[in-house]
């Protein structure tokens, strides 16, 4: 059950306690201080100036259920966290609403089982409103309150208590009658009965799994001391006591805790180990038989958190709401297809009941149809008899008139015989003529398709022509570009031979001027040398002084003056012939070639 629709609850008994006329309205004062007490008990700040904003357009009178629900949702419900004391929040609720609705004189239970029974009417009821409790929760209940008694259940017993109820739901307060009055503890004394109430309360509200006397092993002093053990979903809370008075501690359970069996040692028997994330519990019991029933409990809690699943009897009550709703569901579609076939039934009646009124009134008009019918054959074999009397007369005369007309008729066939002999030749002459006409038509179709193809051919042929034409006078065009160019490449071809012959000869010029002048120089240097040998043996080391030009001297590798410019110039063109003449050659080859070609 979500925290919302829990609260909700508790809060709808303290609201219709405060609606004293049944009206469904409660005044806006009452409402303050209900709001400011729930405020209170919840842990949530108070703004009863939010409530006079909230509620300014309701000053004629008091305000309703739903009028109130806008201001409970949004200042009090949405703000509800679930750190504040559930017990005294039902407490809170419970004194608001027993003072107006419990009559405690006929009750032989105490106010606080009435409350723990209220809460767990609360814990059962059905989410919708007015609360009430189904058959089934109740059984539930009384089930539970049995075997917490220590008595057996007995089914009989509870059908025959439903059927003096005479009703399928309760509210709280018909269930505290019937509970509180004895009606179903008969021959079991009060307290038995209050204790029963309070293990069932404290399973269904407070989730108490498990409870009882176990020894504890102190984590300091290693002493064992008895405590009283309650087991929740998420925790192992253990008291000095069982009336819960001496509060000692708390083991904190998580879906990563583990719990394992120990043997016996120290004297202590049956004890088990409490592994936590941040602590370790060593426990011991009296017995093996509760010392498994302990382990498997906790192993219980652990599973369950670590599924992230509820308490088992919160999950089993969602289940048996699940079921009625879909038994309900199947009730309703089941309602739904017999009114439906109901309503298709009385259809078919009253079309059945049409079908027989339509059946009569058309018997009814069959049998004055009949008789009609019989009447009017009476008529007609009347005027029948007139009509063949006189026709055998007519009959007579025609037979006269037969004999007369078959020697005509005799005629007429042979006539007729004729006819058709001219009707057969004439039939054979028109199919002739229609096949006559069929070929000739056929060939005039193939005429027309020769003629087609034949222009088609024409004009095809024609195109052709004109492509060849054009593709001619193109081609001509070509070939006299193509001889243009011929003889200018021709033009070109001879003027380069003459010009490589010209070359030629200017090369051969240079080669034999060349030739000269190195026949020249060569008997100058061994002039040269000769002299100089000669100087140079007769004179020693003096110079020989030579008369040269008046213009700056230049420098050779031969020293100053050693020859003059017009021998300077002549090697600078030997020089440059020498280097020009690769070129020449490969030009003179090129030329060779493309004549060749």
């Amino acid at each position: 059950m979500a925290l919302r629709d829990e609260l909700l609850k508790s809060i709808w008994h303290a609201f219709t306690a405060l609606d004293v006329d049944k009206s469904g309205k409660v005044s806006k004062s009452q409402l303050k201080v209900l709001s400011h007490n729930l405020c209170t008990v919840m842990k949530i700040p108070h703004d009863p100036v939010a409530l006079e904003e909230h509620f300014k357009d309701d000053d004629e009178g008091p305000v309703s259920n739903q009028g109130y629900m806008p201001y409970l949702n949004k200042f009090i419900l949405d703000k509800a966290k679930d750190n504040f004391d559930r017990p005294d929040f039902n407490r809170m609720c419970w004194t608001l609403c027993a003072r107006k609705n419990l009559d405690r004189s006929k009750l032989i239970i105490s106010d606080d089982d009435g409350f723990k029974i209220w809460c767990i009417f609360n814990f059962l009821s059905e989410d919708k409103y007015p609360l009430t409790i189904v058959a089934e929760e109740i059984e539930y209940f009384l089930h539970k309150l049995t075997e917490a008694m220590g008595g057996s259940w007995v089914e009989e017993r509870f059908e025959n208590y439903m059927l003096e109820l005479d009703t399928k739901q309760l509210t709280v307060w018909e269930l505290l009658g019937q509970l509180g009055s004895g009606q179903f503890s008969k021959g079991i004394d009060r307290q038995t009965l209050s204790m029963g109430i309070n293990e069932v309360y404290q399973e269904l509200i407070l989730d108490v799994l498990k409870q009882g006397y176990m020894m504890k092993k102190g984590h300091k002093r290693k002493n064992w001391t008895e405590r009283w053990f309650v087991l929740k979903t998420s925790s192992i809370s253990y008291y000095g006591s069982e009336d819960l008075a001496d509060y000692k501690g708390d083991i904190r359970l998580s879906g990563y805790c583990c719990v394992e069996s120990l043997p016996d040692k120290e004297g202590k028997k049956c004890p088990f180990f409490i592994k936590c994330s941040d602590k370790s519990f060593e426990i011991s019991v009296s017995d093996k038989k509760r010392k498994q029933e302990w382990i498997q409990a906790i192993q219980t809690s652990v599973s369950l958190l670590r599924l992230g699943r509820p308490a088992p009897h919160r999950e089993a009550r969602q289940k048996r709401r699940e079921q009625r709703l879909k038994l309900q569901t199947e009730q309703e579609e089941l309602e739904l297809r017999m009114r439906e076939l109901l309503t298709a039934n009385e259809t078919k009646q009253n079309e059945l009941e049409a079908m027989r009124k339509a059946l009569e009134e058309a018997a009814s008009s069959a049998a004055e149809e009949e008789r009609r019918r019989l009447q009017t054959q009476t008529e007609l074999q009347d005027r029948y008899r007139v009509d063949l009397e006189r026709e055998q007369l007519v009959r007579k005369e025609m037979e006269e008139q037969v004999a007369q007309k078959s020697s005509e008729l005799e005629q007429y066939l042979l006539r007729v015989k004729e006819l058709e002999d001219m009707y057969h030749r004439l039939e054979d002459a028109l199919e002739d003529e229609r096949r006559a006409r069929q070929d000739e038509e056929t060939v005039r179709r193939l005429q027309a398709r020769l003629l087609e193809e034949e222009a088609a051919k024409r004009v095809e042929l024609e195109h052709i022509h004109l492509r060849q034409q054009r593709t001619i006078s193109e081609t001509e065009a070509e070939k006299l570009e193509l001889e243009k160019e011929r003889l200018t490449k021709d033009t070109a071809l001879q003027a380069a031979m003459a010009q490589l012959k010209h070359l030629e000869t200017e090369r051969h010029g240079a080669l034999e001027q060349y030739q000269t002048v190195v026949k020249k120089l060569e008997d100058a240097a061994n002039n040269t040398r000769t002299w100089k040998h000669k100087v140079a043996h007769h004179e020693g080391l003096v110079r020989l002084i030579q008369p040269g030009s008046k213009g700056p001297q230049l420098i050779t590798n031969w020293g100053p003056a050693a020859f003059s410019n017009a021998e300077l110039s002549l090697r600078e063109k030997e020089w440059q012939d020498k280097k020009n003449l690769p070129a020449l050659k490969l030009k003179h080859d090129a030329l060779g070639t493309n004549n060749g070609q």
